[in-house]
């Protein structure tokens, strides 16, 4: 199993380009069950969660070609599809629910795994309640046995109206993806907003689908027979920007961001100026350099966006940890999002915790090296930040979480001046 072991204090300087994004890139790929004619999908993130998706989508029966540098794909058409999503490639992967939908509505039947991968809300895990119940509305009808999800459908799926109780970024990019098909009207209410919930609608839209956004939340969508063929580039990776927007802050370090929108940050980016990062911002690039002293932020509080990112909580936190005087982050979104606290208190950190608020002591000079585990996708970017800060050695196990969501983490790092390797065992 791989660790990462970093030598620091380290300072990130230099220029560093973005990845396409994960979070965008799967439901992007999960989508392609609708299409006859062939998909080309450009800047495809080279992470272990797109790689699982494509090997699902083969399992499926699509045929997958790649280029030579593998960040773009071709999906073509089943010869004979299938409709089995299997444990064993979904046990890794959350976003391997999002076959589901699609399926239903392309074949009308599906038997798909429950999805595995990151456990952030305590021991109740991620349930996907909200996905079948509007599923159900929809027209799909299904029963759970074994672990499995048995959906089907009399013919089409059916247009309706459809509100969500609660906001959830993969419930809404499901509905979205399942209604493109369906015969009639459909009008969602309640959507996520998020840029890569709007990147999927640009996509669908692009192939034929009739999306219309009416409102801040609210989609009309009327079904099409079909969708057509297309060429379609997947958008930046914002939480990567963020975790090296935190990186050459943390680290009073300069960094030149590239193929990045910072119009999509604007929140992470005017919370970096206030705890004293200077930015530039220019079409598709940041300028970031951090401070000498790093200024507390008070009541940083986790929210849908438009307000500050839960994916960039931990690592947010670590910045915080370097920062003079009281600091505090509330979770909103996922209430198990702290496992990577009782890590950084081995590294120096002064945390403590009470419902879903932490309270971060702050300490200019916090950081001593030790090893410290993984728990999750972010947690792992947290650690890595925390590691270049700290001094001597910081040994971090369990890295394949990060390799789910990060492209190549420690080389774009070794490159702008972080002594960091990756070892087995």
């Amino acid at each position: 199993m791989d660790k990462f072991v970093i030598k620091g204090p380290c300072k990130v300087r230099g220029q560093v380009s973005i990845s396409g994004s994960k979070n965008s890139a799967l439901p992007l790929l999960a989508s392609t069950i609708l299409f006859d004619e062939d998909v080309i999908l450009e800047n495809i993130p080279r992470v272990q969660d797109c790689n699982t998706m494509l090997n699902l989508l083969k399992s499926l029966g699509k045929i997958i070609k790649f280029s030579k540098n593998r960040r773009i794909v071709k999906i073509s058409k089943a010869k004979r599809p299938k409709y089995f999503a299997s444990y064993s490639i979904v046990k890794t992967m959350r976003a391997g629910i999002l076959v589901l939908g699609p399926l239903v509505a392309k074949y009308h039947k599906s038997i798909s795994s429950f999805p595995g991968g990151c456990i952030l809300n305590g021991n109740s895990g991620r349930p996907i309640d909200l996905h079948l119940s509007a599923l159900q509305k929809l027209g799909m009808k299904y029963s759970i046995k074994n672990g499995y999800i048995r959906a089907s459908s009399k013919g089409k799926l059916k247009g309706t109206s459809i509100k969500f109780p609660t906001i959830s970024v993969g419930a809404s990019q499901q509905l979205i993806i399942s209604s493109v098909l369906a015969s009639g009207v459909s009008l969602i209410s309640g959507l996520a907003t998020e840029p890569e919930v709007k990147d999927l609608t640009n996509f669908l839209k692009k192939a034929g689908a009739k999306i219309k956004w009416v409102g801040k939340r609210t989609c009309r969508i009327i079904g099409v027979k079909k969708l057509k063929g297309i060429r379609y580039s997947v958008m930046g990776d914002r939480i990567e920007t963020g975790t090296f927007c935190v990186a050459a802050t943390l680290t009073k370090g300069k960094l030149k961001i590239k193929n990045f929108d910072p119009k999509l940050i604007q929140t992470e980016l005017k919370i970096l100026k206030k705890a004293g990062a200077k930015i530039k911002e220019s079409k598709n690039q940041i300028l970031i350099e951090g401070p000498k002293k790093i200024k507390n932020i008070r009541n940083i509080v986790t929210k849908e966006y438009g307000g500050f990112p839960t994916d960039l909580q931990p690592i947010f936190m670590v910045l915080l940890c370097k920062a003079e005087g009281i600091s505090t982050i509330t979770e909103k979104i996922f209430q198990g999002r702290f496992l990577h606290v009782m890590e950084l208190q081995r590294l120096g950190a002064q945390i403590s915790i009470k419902n879903a608020k932490a309270v971060i002591n702050g300490n200019p000079n916090f950081g001593i090296g030790a090893e410290v585990m993984s728990s999750d996708l972010r947690a792992s970017a947290a650690l890595v930040l925390a590691g270049l800060t700290s001094k001597g050695i910081t040994t971090i196990s369990r890295v394949y979480h990060l390799d789910r969501g990060y492209e190549q983490f420690e080389k774009k790092l070794k490159k702008i001046g972080a002594n960091i390797k990756r070892v087995s065992g």
